[in-house]
């Protein structure tokens, strides 16, 4: 935790107990690489930073994960088969080691399990056993998008040593597997709202105290977040939400980030207690669609499209945002 001097007051977001100091482009990288709509982090048992972007398809020997330490240095980078496609990350401990599962959208339509290091333990294409498919959308994927393609986007870990993994651009169905990669069934689909989706972009596991243990899923084209029983069975919707694009739990919060230029901080019995870097007139103005791609609009203090945001152990927030150049922000919790 950090007490932030008068001198950077216009970075400080948040009231009362939900303060932080922003500092934009935190992690910066090394100057034979560059961003691309940099997309998620996720954060390792020793502090370090896993950030994966999307890459350019035609940059083969170009990293799509880097990785940095708990001070912003850049340490290492890997995952070049993800180049043109980079986009979940997840870190899970499984016994003594820590593992990361990756997704990967657009031509590539695959996802992988890895060590830290960015060795593949397994790498999987489309469960065509679902029945939702295309033929060979496994075998021979393309980029071509549908409500019968494969395009993953994120995961969940579940107790049992099974994970979910979510279609949000595809079938738009959210998919369990075993501890061995084995997938197992599904739910959702396409739709409206109650247990159907329109872009299910993000999944994560709600067991925070006092909670019964449930699935949360960002329905991001429907401004909404849907929860469902470890079983699948849809439990109810929460509103009010501006393209919500994942979620990740902190002792008591959850924290949304939304691409409608906010983050938003829920207590454990889901009431908004804050909204962090709010921009949301501006950029969704009928004048403000320029905002992404330009640098000189950009506000200290103020997000632009918040595509993914995770929790560090202190409780400080990582923010990676889906712009062109890329931008990865630390929001450090202040004492």
């Amino acid at each position: 935790m950090i007490t932030a001097s008068k001198t950077d007051a216009k970075n400080i977001v948040g009231e009362g107990d939900y303060q932080y100091q922003v500092v934009h482009e935190w992690p910066q990288l090394p100057s034979e690489y560059t961003w691309q709509t940099t997309h998620n982090v996720a954060v390792d048992k020793a502090g370090n930073l896993y950030v994966i972007h999307e890459g350019r398809a035609e940059l083969k020997d170009h990293p799509s994960i880097f990785v940095f330490d708990a001070t912003g240095k850049y340490i290492r980078s890997f995952g070049k088969q993800f180049q043109g496609g980079g986009h979940g990350i997840e870190i899970r401990q499984e016994g003594n080691e820590e593992f990361l599962y990756v997704c990967a959208y657009q031509a590539l339509k695959t996802f992988a399990k890895l060590t830290l290091k960015g060795e593949t333990v397994w790498q999987k294409y489309a469960p065509m056993e679902s029945g939702v498919y295309a033929p060979e959308e496994d075998t021979k994927p393309t980029g071509q998008w549908g409500r019968d393609r494969f395009m993953p986007t994120n995961f969940a870990f579940l107790d049992d040593g099974g994970f979910l993994l979510v279609d949000g651009y595809g079938a738009f169905y959210v998919h369990r597997y075993d501890k061995n990669g084995k997938w197992l069934s599904c739910f959702g689909g396409a739709g409206g709202g109650e247990g159907k989706f329109n872009t299910p972009h993000g999944v994560w596991i709600d067991n925070r105290a006092g909670r019964t243990p449930s699935i949360c899923v960002c329905d991001r084209a429907n401004n909404t977040l849907q929860y469902f029983t470890m079983d699948g069975k849809y439990l109810e919707t929460l509103k009010g939400y501006g393209l919500p694009a994942n979620v990740e739990t902190w002792k008591n919060l959850l924290v949304v980030p939304e691409l409608h230029a906010r983050v938003t901080l829920l207590n454990e019995k889901n009431e908004v207690v804050a909204r962090l870097g709010d921009d949301v007139a501006r950029v969704t103005a009928k004048d403000g669609g320029g905002i992404r791609g330009d640098k000189n609009r950009w506000i200290d203090g103020k997000f632009v499209h918040p595509h993914d945001a995770c929790f560090g152990h202190d409780g400080s927030i990582f923010v990676a945002e889906w712009v062109g150049t890329g931008r990865v922000s630390k929001l450090a919790r202040m004492s």
